[in-house]
């Protein structure tokens, strides 16, 4: 692998902020279908792929979301352009057959709820992971929140497919007007071991 620019690390990471405000500039929905098809491509164990995306475009979406937001968030949420249900599905072994060649791999996370859970837990959490990075990538502001009710999103909204509900990303162009500093971060030496 070839490392990327300091173009492209400050936008990923050093220059890239964690929205407070969107301004109206809409994002088209080829640009979603660019954004998974970057995310998709990301790793996860046995390529299992368990995330699910819901995307949220329209007002009337928007405001069938806003009775499960914590009070902070409704407002950041009902005015991005775009709001991401980052769910996995708890049955993701059933598309395995045609994910990955080994055979016996269905039946081995179909045995065992705790270990399929766990892992489309941990596997849906990485691939929201790489879709802050994609829509960062792709010229997009990324907002992340956990301040929801995860049972009323589940009900309102991914019932039909008995997906859960992990986090939510709002999506969108951020109105740098008032921006805080960033916050602080731990160093080196506060969060690594090197053994």
């Amino acid at each position: 692998m070839t490392p990327v620019d300091d173009n492209a690390l400050d936008s990923l990471f050093r220059q890239a902020r964690t929205p407070q405000r969107w301004t109206d500039q809409p994002v088209p929905q080829n640009l979603l279908q660019d954004l998974y098809d970057l995310v998709k491509l990301g790793p996860t164990s046995g390529n299992c792929q368990p995330a699910r995306f819901v995307f949220l475009t329209t007002d009337d979406a928007k405001q069938r979301l806003r009775p499960a937001l914590s009070a902070g968030n409704i407002e950041k949420a009902m005015t991005a352009p775009v709001v991401v249900i980052v769910a996995h599905d708890p049955l993701f072994f059933e598309q395995l057959g045609q994910l990955n060649p080994e055979p016996a791999l269905r039946d081995w996370f179909a045995a065992d709820v705790g270990l399929s859970e766990e892992t489309a837990l941990r596997n849906g959490t990485l691939a929201g992971g790489f879709l802050i990075l994609a829509a960062r990538a792709l010229g997009l502001d990324a907002l992340p929140m956990s301040g929801f009710d995860q049972m009323a999103v589940e009900n309102t909204f991914l019932s039909t497919w008995n997906w859960r509900a992990n986090f939510l990303v709002c999506l969108g162009h951020a109105d740098p007007t008032d921006m805080p500093p960033r916050a602080a971060r731990l160093t080196f030496e506060e969060a690594c071991q090197v053994l």
